[in-house]
């Protein structure tokens, strides 16, 4: 690749360049799409021309402002699927964007690298918002100290695993409302509430990899119902296979007594609150000096 070449190219004042970009979903699903009227290929991927995917202005600064721009494009069966950008596969996925001369591909340079961000879709065409590196600034950094756990269940920090027997079950979907409400005519062994702030994961079908949280989990007249807090993306069908995993309310007590995992909580329980911060001398409550854990104050 030649960013001199290009550049003597650009100067020459007639040029033949065009702008191409690689998507690359979180699934390792990668395509590629170019505004030139002929398909381009290089670094093992091919931009598809017949894609009627079109970008707006770039803007970009040289400080840590997030650069930004706007892709816009028509829905395909065969490149970019309605459906795929309504379960969210699309959604964080990595895009790169070149500036090519496309009478010599090696002549090129990345304009762009980020993110997609928000995606809206209208009569048949979507508009995706591509947010650059520097948008992941914008993201809360470092530990907060707080009563609740920091951590998420199953992740490395907990260092839960939750394959144990007992915290999560593998079963057809069944009968689903909505691809938001399901009812499972069996699910033993498991207490009531159990899967409540948990996790459904789709392992087979159309709407596979997908995640929804649980809202509500309750064993009902017709079976186990568990209901998410979102629908998901994708159609499920009743023979389609899902794990459902148990939940957490990231309270101390829960940690000991549901997982046997306290060691690994990754709250501060003992932490005073605000109204200890605002709380006054007073002939009623006891000024020992010694622990507020449990204390009224």
């Amino acid at each position: 690749m030649s960013e001199a070449s290009l550049y003597a190219h650009l100067k020459s004042g007639v040029t033949t360049t065009c702008r191409a970009w690689a998507v690359t979903r979180r699934d390792g699903q990668q395509f590629g799409f170019t505004d030139h009227d002929k398909g381009l290929s290089f670094d093992g991927i091919d931009f598809k021309a017949d894609s009627g995917l079109t970008s707006r202005a770039l803007q970009q600064t040289t400080g840590l402002a997030v650069d930004n721009t706007e892709a816009v494009g028509a829905l395909s069966d065969a490149v970019v699927t309605e459906a795929d950008l309504l379960s969210g596969r699309y959604d964080s996925a990595e895009v790169v964007a070149w500036l090519v001369n496309w009478a010599d591909v090696a002549d090129r340079v990345v304009q762009f690298r980020g993110t997609i961000g928000e995606v809206t879709r209208s009569a048949g065409a979507f508009q995706a918002e591509l947010r650059g590196l520097t948008e992941a600034l914008n993201q809360p950094q470092g530990r907060v100290f707080q009563r609740s756990c920091g951590a998420i269940l199953g992740d490395r920090r907990c260092g839960f695993d939750l394959t144990e027997p007992g915290y999560s079950a593998q079963l057809a979907a069944g009968a689903v409302f909505d691809r938001r409400q399901f009812t499972f005519s069996a699910l033993p062994g498991f207490d009531d509430r159990w899967f409540e702030r948990g996790r459904l994961v789709v392992l087979s079908g159309a709407a596979a990899g997908m995640v929804g949280l649980i809202k509500i989990d309750r064993q009902g007249s017709a079976g186990r119902e568990v209901e998410l807090w979102q629908s998901l993306g994708a159609d499920i069908a009743p023979d389609d296979l899902v794990r459902v995993e148990a939940g957490c309310d990231k309270q101390p007590g829960t940690c000991r007594a549901k997982f046997s995992n306290f060691l690994n909580y990754r709250g501060f329980p003992h932490l005073p609150g605000d109204d200890w911060l605002s709380a006054y001398p007073s002939s009623s409550r006891p000024q020992t000096g010694g622990s507020l854990f449990g204390s009224s104050s």
